[in-house]
Parts: structure tokens; C-alpha cells; sequence
């Protein structure tokens, strides 16, 4: 018996990194996994690497219809939703001075907006015993240079989480925050210019305690408690997978 045997998980952004990562733990652990994304060519490459006990359904978060088109697909095939990841986000370096509008739309409307109606639009499939995760950072915690919009937005999912434990109070339900610090995913290498991708990870490597960025599978290992009864008394909580990057 794996530790999700027989629930029923919706992970967005689960085409690549630590989406990708911890859908396959999940169904490696017994559960039905749900993977949303906005490529299908991604996302079709994702389900063949799960394998069985996986279904994508295409889709932007930031966009309510998709998100509804996702929870209609969930309902029909399964009829609820015990493991809510609300992971998709993005995130453009810019510093002060050189931010756009459209950039500070984009990264509001997918993390914060997307993340909030992933969450109020699951609720009604879950019941209690659910655990929902939202996907934090350590940038919601520290100063981050030239990285202050996406910052800003992981500041805002702690928060949800905290006012959203007393919204659930009584329902069984909980909710709480995984902050990876940085790992080796197609986002953080996308954040380099052509040719630098070595030269940044080795310079997040190096302000980390251990020495080296976080693998996904180890972000997913978080997961994967957050997502069991092994958490069963914690809500409203975060949760660092970060190397010590934010605690020192």
C-alpha cells in the first residue's frame, strides 16, 4: 500500500520540474493524478513519462474557463479531490527601474490570481481529510535582487494560507505552503541568458548551506508529506525544501 492509495490528486503546472516531479511520487505512492499545464506537447510528454494513473488536461490558470474545464474533467472521472497542489507559477527578472506592465500582469495573474481560483474553484469537489498545497519561496521571505514582482507574489500565497486555514476551520480541510528554495527546473534555468545557465545555478549553489541547489524529487518528497495523513495536524503552515537558503 503506497501513501496515497486510492486519492485523487490536481497538480497544476505538472508538465515540467517540480510538478512533473511530484505527480510521478504521487502515483508512485497510489494516487490519481491530474496534471494541468498551458502546452500540450508538454504536458503529453508528461503523461508518458507518469505512465498510468495519470490525466492532462490543457490549460492556463489564469484563465477561469480553463480552470473550470479542469475541475468538470476531475468531477466526471473521479468525483473529488482529496490532494490539491496549486503549483503553477512564472517568474522574469527585472529590477527596479526596468519593470513593465505586462510582465507585473503576467506574474500576478498566473501566481496569485491563478493560484486563488485554483483553490475556490477545488473546494467544492474536497471534503474533509483534503489537503491543499500551495507552492511558496524562499523569495517570499528574503530580498531578492531584480526578482521583487515574483517575490511579491509568493509573499501574497503565504498569506493565503494563513487566512485560508481560518476560512476552512471546521471543514477538515487543510491548507498549507511548500517554499522550495532554488532547484534545478526548466524555470530557473529560463531565468539566464543563452550560454550563463551554468554560471547562475553555481551562484545560487553558493549562497546555500549545503552547497548545491535543491533536485525536484526532493521538493516532491516535501510534497508528498503535505499531501498525507502523516501531516494531519498541521495547517496554515511553510514548509522549506531550500538547503537552509532562507533560514540563515
Amino acid at each position: 500500500m503506497g501513501r496515497l492509495e486510492g486519492k485523487i490528486a490536481v497538480i497544476t503546472g505538472g508538465n515540467s520540474g517540480i510538478g512533473l516531479a511530484t505527480a510521478k511520487r504521487f502515483v508512485a505512492e497510489g494516487a490519481e493524478v491530474f496534471i494541468t499545464g498551458r502546452r500540450q506537447e508538454e504536458l503529453d510528454r508528461a503523461v508518458e513519462t507518469i505512465g498510468s494513473g495519470a490525466t492532462a488536461v490543457q490549460g492556463d490558470v489564469s484563465r477561469l474557463d480553463d480552470l473550470d474545464r479542469l475541475f468538470a474533467t476531475v468531477r466526471a472521472k473521479s468525483g473529488r479531490i482529496d490532494i490539491l497542489f496549486a503549483n503553477a507559477g512564472l517568474g522574469k527578472l527585472a529590477p527596479l527601474g526596468t519593470i513593465d506592465e505586462a510582465s507585473f500582469d503576467l506574474t500576478f495573474d498566473v501566481n496569485v490570481k491563478g493560484t486563488l481560483f485554483t483553490v475556490q474553484k477545488a473546494l467544492p469537489l474536497m471534503q474533509a481529510g483534503g489537503s491543499i498545497i500551495l507552492t511558496g519561496s524562499t523569495t517570499g521571505s528574503t530580498g531578492t535582487p531584480a526578482f521583487s514582482v515574483y517575490s511579491a507574489t509568493k509573499a501574497a500565497i503565504r498569506n493565503f494560507a494563513r487566512s485560508w486555514a481560518l476560512d476552512l476551520k471546521g471543514t477538515g480541510i487543510r491548507v498549507n505552503v511548500l517554499s522550495p528554495g532554488a532547484t534545478e527546473t526548466p524555470g530557473l534555468k529560463g531565468l539566464a541568458n543563452a550560454g550563463e545557465e551554468d554560471a547562475l545555478l553555481e551562484g545560487f549553489a553558493s549562497q546555500i548551506p549545503l552547497g548545491r541547489i535543491g533536485h525536484p524529487k526532493e521538493t516532491a518528497a516535501v510534497a508528498l508529506f503535505l499531501a498525507s495523513d502523516e501531516s494531519s495536524f498541521m495547517t496554515g503552515s511553510e514548509v522549506f525544501a531550500d538547503g537552509g537558503a532562507a533560514q540563515v
